[in-house]
């Protein structure tokens, strides 16, 4: 019996065709607000008033009772990307238990690049920034969807619904291992008192998501208490976000109708609360980051050329434009020459390479390991720096990759969008 063929990049159900769309619209949204406002914040840094940027930055709020009067950049490093990374998690569980890549044969591709998107940008940097910067290895492994997708949004318009599906997919397994990391390699002390004790509202909140209840006013009350304690015990306070994502239902078992004996599976309380936090995600939480996050003083070329001879920022900046796409193109041809698989009609390896080099945007991730690495002071600005380079550069690159194909790409899409049209769905790709 002839086996049949598999296929890299091959489409998605029309279901999951239609739901990632409407993720990308929202985090595309989110992109050009979060260009917005780290182009904003760069240019308050090097303004005339570029010390009332600092005073902001470094303006206290909180309840000190609780040691949480804290500063307002760490309120959007360790609280708001909370919001980010729960909606990450949410995603990444909706993906693996009711989406596309229940399949194994369409999760292995994704999966593989976004390791190898991890691995290899970690040993580039070391070898480049050498063994005394060791601690900023991770700086270049993450890959910021919503400015990768606000690139797209320009030039990229007809790009074919499975390499969207694909980079979207690489990005939110890309977040999971990045949280991976900061809870492993970047906790400076442990209080385990602090972190037992936030698994009580974490469960409780899991029992009440698993039982259908939604109030706010009773379920935000237990994810700020686990947020606090996650935070109170040295752990960063954003791994907070992802366990309370991972204990939400993504399917709910109803009688179908409401009556009969037997059970359907349907949507659960996953798709309910990703719908309400991913426009906070994306048009709150990451662009009030980048605005506190990416404003550094360049100091004119003389300065931006010495910040970019500095080890650690040529390390940042090979990691995201020479180890990204090269760990995610080999990572998906070696799963490509170990599955026999092929490309799905009408793509090409160029194609792949394009996305790989505009995976290389890391802003928003990139940005907090170096904070977490190097500080906030003097010693960050290289990596900030580094950071906005390495990825403003991977996103012209890949500019240039992906309009060499545009004609290519804009006939698939036609054909996508007239088959959609076909089965009574709205085209939903256009925006």
């Amino acid at each position: 019996m002839p086996t049949r063929s598999v296929r890299l990049f091959n489409r998605s159900t029309w279901p999951e065709a239609r739901r990632i769309a409407d993720i990308l619209r929202k985090e595309t949204i989110g992109g050009a607000l979060l260009l917005a406002a780290a182009l904003a914040a760069l240019i308050w840094a090097n303004s005339p008033w570029a010390q009332t940027y600092q005073d902001l930055r470094a303006v206290e709020a909180g309840p000190a009772a609780l040691h949480l009067n804290l500063d307002l950049a760490t309120w959007a490093a360790d609280g708001l990307l909370a919001i980010f990374f729960f909606v990450a998690g949410l995603e990444l569980k909706r993906e693996f238990v009711a989406g596309d890549l229940r399949d194994l044969r369409r999760a292995v591709v994704p999966v593989a690049a976004a390791v190898g998107g991890v691995v290899v940008p970690a040993l580039v940097y070391l070898a480049v920034a050498g063994g005394t910067a060791a601690k900023g290895w991770a700086i270049p492994t993450a890959t910021d969807i919503a400015f990768a997708l606000a690139v797209l949004a320009v030039i990229g318009r007809s790009l074919p619904d499975a390499l969207r599906t694909f980079l979207l997919t690489l990005a939110v397994v890309d977040d999971l291992i990045a949280i991976v990391i900061i809870a492993t390699f970047y906790t400076a002390h442990l209080s385990v008192l602090p972190l037992l004790a936030a698994v009580v509202p974490l469960a409780v909140f899991a029992v009440l998501v698993r039982r259908g209840v939604r109030a706010w006013w009773l379920l935000l009350p237990l994810a700020f208490a686990c947020w606090a304690l996650v935070h109170a015990s040295g752990v960063h306070a954003t791994v907070a976000g992802v366990l309370l994502a991972l204990t939400v239902p993504v399917l709910s078992r109803t009688p179908p109708g409401g009556t009969g004996n037997g059970t359907a599976e349907r949507p659960g309380p996953a798709e309910h609360f990703e719908h309400r936090f991913r426009p906070i995600s994306a048009g709150v939480a990451v662009p009030v980051f980048a605005f506190f996050a990416a404003g550094v003083g360049l100091g004119g070329l003389g300065g931006l050329a010495g910040a970019l001879s500095d080890p650690v920022a040529m390390g940042i900046v090979a990691g995201l434009l020479v180890g990204k796409p090269v760990g995610i193109l080999a990572a998906t041809w070696l799963v490509a020459r170990f599955t026999r698989a092929t490309l799905d009609e009408g793509l090409a390896w160029i194609d792949m390479a394009g996305l790989a080099v505009l995976a290389g945007i890391g802003f928003t991730v990139s940005l907090l390991v170096g904070e977490l690495a190097f500080g906030m002071g003097a010693a960050g600005a290289p990596v900030k720096i580094a950071v906005l380079t390495g990825s403003l550069a991977a996103a012209l690159l890949a500019t240039v990759i992906l309009r060499l194909r545009a004609r290519v790409h804009r006939r698939i899409h036609q054909s996508e969008t007239a088959d959609l049209d076909h089965d009574g769905i709205p085209d939903l790709y256009q925006s």
